[in-house]
């Protein structure tokens, strides 16, 4: 089958707050039905093998819980245990659209999802299924930022595609400061010298040091993401510059 994309092989990175209604928490099954639509869109249309990643911040953010006096890494695995649900959901709503999904889990639970084998996602992908990564790595003090990093050098991603609320990477942000101006490009230097908050520091040095370029493009917008899998002009591109 021929390839329409620029890229072969993609990550989408969305946050949990992404799957859930305007209040941010929770689960919204219209939401998830309109992503899942795209995503199974872009999919059958472009031919791209797409992995994605996950958030868990619309159930439980691990960061948020050991602020108020939790221990951090039971806090962090309840994190992860957030994405495992959201995982599930978003399985299940691709698979009404006929895109057959996988879900694998860093932390083991045979009954709902298969463990991160890596060898057994690149096989999965290369069969044109998708494959959603759960659980984050599998340890406290990792965000699913660093996840989406890692996962997608794993599997010798060419792009990480950060599905956000915003339409890109601005100077300041953009909900509070009308005059914030976003940027176009930004090399990994810029983004960690500036302190930008596209993700965490851990994983853009991963994306640095893997020279894995990053599309930040906001996905409210219907079309965004096959515009990111064709390289558009969308967002912001993060690369060595």
């Amino acid at each position: 089958m021929g390839n329409n994309s620029i890229y072969s092989r993609v990550l989408l990175k969305i946050s949990g707050e992404a799957l859930a209604n305007e209040n941010g928490f929770g689960l919204d099954p219209e939401i998830i039905k309109g992503l899942a639509k795209e995503i199974s869109e872009v999919v059958l249309k472009t031919k791209v093998e797409m992995a994605i990643v996950v958030g868990g911040g619309n159930i439980f953010r691990g960061i948020a819980g050991s602020a108020k006096g939790m221990d951090r890494s039971t806090a962090d695995y309840m994190g992860m245990l957030a994405t495992v649900i959201n995982a599930l959901a978003l399985q299940d709503a691709l698979e009404k659209f006929d895109l057959e999904t996988r879900v694998q889990s860093a932390i083991e639970m045979r009954q709902i999802a298969e463990p991160y084998i890596r060898r057994k996602a690149i096989s999965h992908l290369e069969k044109d299924r998708v494959v959603i990564f759960a659980a984050g790595t599998g340890n406290p003090f990792f965000t699913t930022d660093t996840t989406a990093a890692l996962r997608a050098a794993e599997i010798s991603a060419d792009s990480i595609l950060m599905a956000k609320n915003v339409d890109g990477v601005y100077d300041s942000d953009p909900v509070m400061n009308p005059d914030a101006v976003k940027y176009k490009e930004l090399s990994y230097i810029d983004v960690l010298n500036r302190s930008l908050g596209v993700m965490d520091s851990t994983a853009v040095s991963l994306c640095m040091d893997n020279d894995i370029p990053l599309i930040v493009f906001g996905v409210n917008k219907k079309g965004n993401i096959q515009k990111a899998v064709k390289r558009e002009d969308i967002g912001t591109y993060i690369s060595w510059k």
